[in-house]
């Protein structure tokens, strides 16, 4: 009975060397990915990631996200400017008795709700049209009265104004208190229209900040502005201020400390960065000489020679048993849709063998036993 017994446990030690190519695991090794990459047929190319080739990559097109730019601050009028769609109320007064605006028991005509015209233009008795866009609401007062001068030489005029749509913006979203919001002046800025408007959402992951002029989509971050004060833009009526999370994200698999999808958490994200973000890497399972990113670039960026990918399909490799490498993955940024991948350590299929191995001699034990 022994006898059989030991070649059963033969057998299965022989299955078990046999199948260690196969055996279960949560993630491909290093070599597995990299099979055919010398071969002249490979679909994908291979970059280690040294400080050698940090400057190269770096003159390569990002990828996973539209490339948008941003407008510098400037300086406006610290006035409001009067424009078609605001309202105005003309308030005139008159002490003469036989006043042409006034009845006897009046001293003033008030001329309130009085828009403005798509062609920048008010009415007002005896004068007519009067044109009134681009002006101040004081040069606009001081044009009425002239205007009045021959007509009611002892009339004041008073002028107050509501913006309207021209002299406004729309802050859309990740905002205490989204919506239109009136422009005092024409020194209001993307920082000021937030401010009005109750601060940022504090849920949002690194704040975006879009602005759509026209046809035109300008973006950068809120940390950006932060920085930076000379890009705190000057707003134009009718802008549109977006604030919303950053939507840029890598993927990370294999043997990682969590395999998910995770949100960039600042405007530059590094390899080592992303690393942190997903939890470091399984000490028991993966091969820190094996983590590898994974990016695709598009057809137009690929060349036959440097600068620039040599495949649409690009595997960066990182070492991160070296002082080389931990600088490296440092200072190498990570793009918008990415995969960070641990490969699984060779050692591990080796352990799983002994374990079989000493299984098996347990086994063989007990039964010589």
């Amino acid at each position: 009975m022994s006898v059989l017994v030991k070649h059963a446990v033969g057998a299965a030690l022989a299955l078990s060397m046999s199948a260690c190519g196969t055996l279960p695991r949560g993630a491909a090794l290093e070599s597995e990915i990299l099979r055919h990459a010398d071969e002249e047929t490979a679909d994908f190319a291979v970059y280690p990631v040294t400080r050698d080739f940090l400057p190269i990559v770096m003159d390569w097109p990002a990828t996973g996200v539209r490339e948008l730019t941003w407008i510098g601050a400037s300086k406006g009028s610290s006035a409001q400017v009067i424009a078609p769609g605001d309202t105005l109320d003309v308030f005139i007064w008159d002490s003469n008795e036989n006043s042409l605006l006034t009845a006897p028991d009046q001293r003033v005509a008030d001329l309130r709700g009085m828009r403005v015209t798509d062609g920048g233009s008010i009415f007002l008795p005896y004068i007519g049209k009067v044109q009134v866009a681009g002006r101040s609401p004081d040069s606009a007062r001081q044009l009425v009265q002239r205007q009045l001068e021959p007509i009611v030489p002892s009339a004041q005029v008073q002028l107050q104004m509501t913006e309207g749509r021209v002299n406004s913006i729309d802050l859309v979203g990740g905002v205490a208190s989204p919506g239109n919001v009136k422009m005092p002046d024409q020194n209001f800025t993307v920082l000021g229209a937030i401010s009005a408007s109750g601060g940022i959402k504090e849920e949002l992951n690194n704040p975006q900040i879009k602005l759509v002029r026209g046809s035109d989509v300008y973006q950068t971050s809120v940390s950006h502005l932060y920085e930076n004060p000379k890009l705190d833009t000057r707003l134009r009526g009718g802008d549109k201020v977006i604030v919303e999370g950053d939507r840029r994200y890598f993927l990370s698999l294999g043997a990682a400390g969590n395999e998910a999808q995770f949100k960039f958490n600042r405007d530059h994200v590094s390899a080592l960065d992303a690393l942190a973000i997903m939890g470091g890497v399984n000490d028991n399972r993966a091969d820190p000489q094996g983590i590898l990113i994974l990016r695709e670039y598009p057809q137009s960026a690929v060349t036959a020679t440097e600068p620039g990918p040599t495949k649409a399909r690009v595997v960066f490799s990182l070492d991160l048993t070296t002082s080389d490498g931990l600088f490296s993955a440092r200072n190498f940024t990570i793009n918008s849709g990415d995969l960070v991948l641990a490969t699984e350590s060779p050692v591990n299929n080796a352990r799983t063998i002994f374990g079989l191995i000493g299984s098996a001699f347990g086994v063989l034990n007990v039964v010589n036993n």
